[in-house]
């Protein structure tokens, strides 16, 4: 017979104090936005100390990937495309984001951008990680400007977006079977433009 006031069912372990922190991350980074959300405000929320959520998740960057259930990191790339002349920025740019979306990893991320664009929540949080993880930092390299550098990389997220969208989502004739050069050749003197071209003020 079970003793008075004993609680009956498994005892929560590691794999609950995880979920309870991705819970509580998923309404952090909702009401706060990604800048504003601190790993602090999150182990509040889920009432474990920061330190728990450091030795799950490491870092805000990766909690939120575990917790938008990312499989790229973008900030991954960013110095491969920053490494070579301005110029051909637009070039690096396009052919690593084609050669991340037809890898295995890439079908992944584009599932993830199909249902966070149907959740405004998600698209706001995968809108503002995008653009301060991987397009900011890209922009800003070219682009003294603050105003000006914000402006280049929402300009760049429309071409990559539109991209992604119409080649892997809507699977659009010819872009959807066209190769990684054809795209390139078409599309990277429009994005240069948006990246290094004068901008209207």
């Amino acid at each position: 017979m079970m003793a008075a006031g004993r609680r009956s069912g498994r005892r929560p372990g590691k794999q609950d104090t995880r979920d309870q922190i991705l819970s509580a991350a998923r309404l952090t980074f909702a009401q706060h936005g990604y800048d504003a959300a601190t790993v602090r405000s999150v182990a509040a929320s889920a009432g474990v100390d920061a330190a728990l959520v450091y030795h799950y998740f490491g870092t805000k960057e990766k909690l939120f990937l575990a917790m938008m259930d990312a499989p790229i990191d973008p900030r991954r790339y960013v110095d491969t495309i920053l490494d070579g002349p301005a110029d051909r920025l637009a070039e690096r740019m396009l052919r690593t984001a084609l050669d991340m979306w037809d890898s295995p990893a890439g079908s992944a991320a584009v599932a993830l951008l199909r249902s966070s664009i149907a959740h405004d929540r998600s698209a706001r949080l995968l809108r503002e990680f995008m653009l301060k993880r991987a397009l900011q930092p890209i922009a800003e390299s070219v682009e003294t400007d603050p105003e000006l550098a914000q402006w280049r990389a929402n300009l760049v997220a429309t071409q990559l977006m539109g991209l992604a969208s119409m080649r892997y989502m809507l699977a659009l004739e010819p872009l959807a079977s066209a190769t990684h050069e054809r795209i390139i050749e078409l599309i990277a003197p429009n994005l240069q433009r948006y990246l290094t071209g004068e901008l209207p003020r």
